[in-house]
């Protein structure tokens, strides 16, 4: 990574044509701040706005190798709520560092307050669905007509500028913003621009200037409201993608990704072709008397074995020479050197499977946690992950072993029900990966409890995670320690219910077994689950409900709901009673089913144990927004119904109360 000065010269003069009271040189950190902007009380454009951005500004330079980007955020506060804007977030991912942070308050009498204190990295959760990390820090002495401002530098990684974007929506309303590109040009590489969810009104589309520099002004976009369960924000945003061509790009669609197809499948097939060397290997995986299905499980689970070396911690230059990494050619070399980044190993799978027998092609497809695809753009970085396409027993399947943890016969739920391209030499076709359903995605609670004549819930649980489920779990704590994995599970177990409680995680899950449920076994302890009534007692008849009791209680909502893939959830409970206790009322069984959603709940009290089954199925994925309030009216039943009470009657309670 490189880093930049904090503000090219560049920049700052054209910066002077935004606040033309002063010339603006070189040395200068700060914007000038006009009277009008210190005065503001309100701002007509956005009523009852807790604070605004009175002026961003982005500037990009993609002409290295390594991107940087300089950003400069003005934010006035209008409100008290507005104050806790002076709390600082500056939003980042692992592949970026953020750099020369300067921040400073101006107070409404004019007085000016640097900042000085601590920087932290934190994690930021903003929804239920949505979490990243960011450097964050708080600015002193901020009231209400304060001014708060701060710059900074993102630096990126090598290449990234083929990710290279401005993004007009932020979390407040923005007067004025500024943004400049100075674009990769070496070579015969050209560059263009497009605004996938189009630009605010008024804005005009973003041009080249003569010196070679993209430059676009904005006022008044609106303020980005993120809600839960949302598309991806880029797939919202006003923003501009820019997308770096080696040479000027086919203008005609369809040209363009033939181009691109022979070209991708040409190198796809040069790094597997090595026939005899896989021939070789294979046979020491299969049996000759292995069925078509088991010899493609055990290609499979050899492959995934291979050291994989994209879900690592991150190594130095050094650390790498030491441990002798090569960089990998072919599949012949990953087999032999025992290692390979997850698309290498992907491509070793479709090497050994094709040496096998198997009809196999490579594919390349769009993932959808970041946007969803569309041809039309033209932007082959856009297809960003491969898989393997398996003719078995007639059936069509997919597989990626270079995604960690990934069951035998399913993708990374990103890489499903997506757009991609399974190649050929004459360019190749257009193909949709499957979607699991929800029945290959389970969390399963189970559990033998007893109550307490005080009201306590206590006992053992068993959680199995399957499918997605487990392979999510097991991608973000794949580089943990066992106490950190602890603690993320026990504090699993108490989002699920709605009280405070008691929760030891007693076994040892296999985190590694891609093909084996991730099971996780405790011992809880729920004070007070029973409630007093009289002289009767009320029990929940959900205990693990807690992360329904919120979903889609607005009545309202601005965007489509994105559920990342199917999934079911499946609480089997035994409840052993005190002696003497007697059940005078259970819910009735129930089952609610709306097709792709469907909710059952039955108990039952057999000898003084009760036992609970409840069921939660999601086979949806988008809802549009014009679906939201049957989607809402669903979770408000299964909320209203994991509220019924079993009505118990303690020992000793009269039996006419």
């Amino acid at each position: 990574m490189r880093s930049r000065s904090s503000l090219p010269l560049l920049s700052l003069l054209f910066l002077a044509t935004l606040y033309p009271s002063r010339p603006i040189s070189a040395s200068d950190e700060w914007q000038p701040i006009t009277p009008e902007d210190m005065k503001m009380t309100t701002l007509p454009e956005a009523p009852g706005a807790p604070a605004v951005y009175l002026y961003r500004q982005v500037d990009r330079n993609d002409s290295e190798r390594a991107s940087t980007e300089y950003n400069y955020v003005r934010v006035k506060i209008l409100t008290e709520e507005g104050r806790k804007y002076a709390n600082v977030e500056i939003p980042f991912d692992k592949q970026i560092r953020v750099s020369n942070i300067r921040a400073r308050t101006i107070r409404p009498d004019g007085t000016i307050a640097n900042f000085n204190g601590k920087i932290y990295e934190n994690t930021i959760v903003k929804s239920r669905t949505l979490k990243f990390l960011a450097k964050t820090f708080t600015l002193p002495d901020v009231q209400v007509g304060s001014i708060i401002e701060y710059h900074y530098n993102y630096d990126f990684e090598d290449y990234t500028l083929f990710n290279s974007s401005w993004t007009l929506s932020d979390q407040l309303f923005t007067k004025h913003a500024k943004f400049t590109l100075k674009p990769f040009s070496r070579d015969a590489w050209t560059v263009q621009w497009s605004s996938p969810a189009g630009l605010p009104v008024g804005t005009e589309p973003a041009k080249e200037g003569p010196d070679g520099v993209i430059r676009m002004t904005s006022n008044n976009i609106p303020a980005f409201q993120i809600e839960d369960y949302m598309p991806p924000e880029n797939e919202l945003k006003f923003r501009v993608v820019f997308t770096y061509y080696e040479e000027r790009p086919e203008s005609d669609v369809n040209k363009f990704w033939k181009k691109f197809g022979k070209t991708a499948n040409d190198r796809a097939e040069s790094f597997v072709g090595k026939r005899k060397a896989m021939e070789q290997a294979v046979a020491g995986v299969v049996s000759a008397t292995d069925s078509p299905e088991v010899k493609l499980q055990k290609i499979y689970a050899r492959t995934q074995q291979v050291r994989n070396l994209g879900y690592e911690l991150e190594k130095s230059e050094q650390e790498n020479k030491r441990e002798k990494i090569k960089e990998i050619k072919n599949v012949e070399e990953i087999w032999k050197n025992g290692y390979g980044n997850g698309r290498e190993i992907t491509w070793l799978f479709l090497a050994l499977a094709r040496a096998a027998g198997f009809e196999a092609s490579p594919c390349w497809v769009a993932t959808r946690n970041n946007y969803f695809f569309r041809k039309e753009r033209m932007n082959s970085h856009e297809l960003n992950e491969n898989v393997v396409l398996v003719k078995l027993n007639g059936k069509d399947m997919y597989f990626d072993p270079g995604a960690a943890f990934t069951p035998f016969g399913m993708l990374p739920w990103s890489e499903t029900a997506v757009a991609g391209l399974k190649l050929d030499k004459d360019g190749g076709t257009w193909i949709q990966t499957s979607l699991p359903v929800s029945a290959d995605s389970r969390v399963e609670r189970t559990g033998n409890l007893r109550l307490t004549t005080d009201g306590t819930l206590e006992g053992k649980v068993t959680f199995t995670f399957t499918g997605l489920e487990a392979s999510s779990r097991r991608v973000e704590e794949r580089n943990e320690d066992d106490t950190n994995r602890k603690k993320f599970l026990e504090e699993q177990v108490k989002e699920y219910v709605p009280v405070g409680m008691e929760v030891e995680l007693t076994n040892k899950p296999d985190w590694k077994n891609s093909e084996t449920p991730l099971v996780a076994e405790f011992e809880i302890k729920v004070p007070g689950w029973v409630s007093a009534a009289g002289r009767r007692a009320l029990f929940p008849a959900a205990l693990f409900g807690a992360s329904e009791k919120h979903m889609f209680d607005h009545a309202n909502r601005v965007w489509p709901v994105y559920f990342y893939y199917p999934s079911k959830k499946i609480d089997d409970l035994s409840i052993q009673l005190p002696l003497d206790w007697q059940v005078t009322s259970i819910p009735k069984p129930i089952d609610k089913d709306a097709k792709a959603a469907e909710y059952s709940l039955n108990v039952e009290n057999k000898n003084g144990t009760l036992h609970i089954k409840r069921e939660l199925r999601s086979d949806l994925t988008m809802v549009p927004k014009e679906a939201y309030p049957a989607l809402r009216s669903f979770f408000e039943t299964v909320r209203s119904l994991d509220d019924q009470q079993i009505v118990l009657q303690p020992g000793g309670a009269s039996a006419s109360n």
